[in-house]
């Protein structure tokens, strides 16, 4: 690959990933997918079969940022475990033969669902049992046991939230472009209402949504859950709030969400069904604080596209042209989320 900003110098790649793959061969091809934001990510194509590398960007990175590793890290513990995720095969260092860090993993061939509305799927059955796979797979994510796994020190105990409101008001603030009220006050929302700390720790992914998972080719059953960068230990009804936000995001807008679909005419389970099966799967009487919880989510995701949009207006986003719309999805996000904080009032 050549002439576009963070192109792969293959002459460079290939010896390397020959030493340190095991059975790696003749790099033909090199093919960045469209989709993604953050890390970009290439199809490689060798003698010796398909891979998938998945890089850190170019350019000047916010603090935390872009964590490769931490996604290899992540997706190489939960090998073996009920959640699905691809073998990891490699991790380099910073000083790799692309001047920055990556890491390669198995190609995988399945479904990926881009629109959540599923209109490739089968029918309504097959369209309920993706997302009851998505349900019982967040469910699995929940109940894994993370020292067991090595993953004990993965993330900060306790105060999830409070630390997580820190994190993204400061990563905002950091590629703010200009002043939104309602970002302002859903700010000061969210630090007026901070729930106490309950004790729940979790393995959460951060970013779990049905265009981060693959599917089977013949079946809704999930193969794979992508994109870990976001992941950390935390609160699980993080990773429940942010899957439910999608069903309020409108459809007929960059996000794609369930929101103006006729969901029960299409076989989709509502908001309510979808939460009450989470709680049945992990043995959960309630969940308090559920507006606090999805407003966070509304205001985390203002932030991530907040970033994505300045990295488009600094030449470094992973696809620049989608990028600049993601100054417009920041204002609907905070808009959304301060008319669910008004009626909560």
């Amino acid at each position: 690959m050549s002439g576009e900003a963070g192109a792969i110098d293959q002459a460079a790649l290939a010896p390397y990933l020959e030493a340190h793959v095991p059975g790696f061969a003749g790099l033909s091809t090199i093919e960045k997918f469209k989709s993604g934001q953050s890390n970009p990510t290439y199809l490689l194509t060798a003698a010796g079969g398909r891979y998938v590398l998945r890089a850190k960007p170019p350019g000047q990175l916010l603090k935390s940022a872009h964590q490769v590793d931490r996604e290899f890290r992540v997706m190489r513990a939960l090998a073996g475990t009920a959640v699905p995720v691809p073998r990891m095969l490699h991790l380099s260092g910073e000083e790799s033969p692309i001047s920055r860090m990556f890491y390669v993993m198995e190609y995988l061939d399945g479904r990926v669902f881009w629109d959540p509305s599923l209109p490739d799927a089968f029918g309504n059955d097959e369209r309920a049992a993706v997302y009851d796979a998505m349900n019982a797979t967040l469910a699995a994510l929940h109940d894994v046991d993370v020292d067991a796994v090595g993953l004990g020190d993965f993330g900060k105990p306790g105060s999830y939230f409070e630390r997580q409101l820190a994190r993204w008001a400061g990563q905002y603030r950091a590629s703010e472009t200009e002043t939104i009220a309602d970002i302002d006050r859903l700010v000061a929302w969210l630090e007026t209402h901070m729930p106490a700390d309950d004790g729940r720790i979790s393995l959460v992914h951060g970013d779990y949504r049905l265009d981060n998972m693959m599917f089977a080719l013949d079946a809704p059953k999930v193969i794979a859950v992508l994109d870990w960068e976001l992941s950390t230990l935390g609160h699980p009804f993080a990773d429940l709030a942010y899957q439910c936000m999608q069903w309020r995001l409108p459809h007929a807008s960059g996000f794609r969400g369930l929101g103006g679909i006729d969901r029960a005419a299409a076989g989709l389970p509502s908001e309510e069904a979808y939460f009450a099966a989470y709680c049945r799967r992990r043995s959960l009487d309630e969940i308090g604080n559920w507006t606090f919880f999805l407003a966070f989510s509304f205001f985390r995701l203002a932030a991530i596209c907040q970033g994505v949009y300045r990295r488009a207006l600094d030449g470094n986003a992973s696809n620049p042209e989608k990028a600049k719309t993601y100054g417009e999805a920041v204002k609907l996000l905070a808009a959304l989320a301060v008319e669910l904080i008004d009626k909560k009032s």
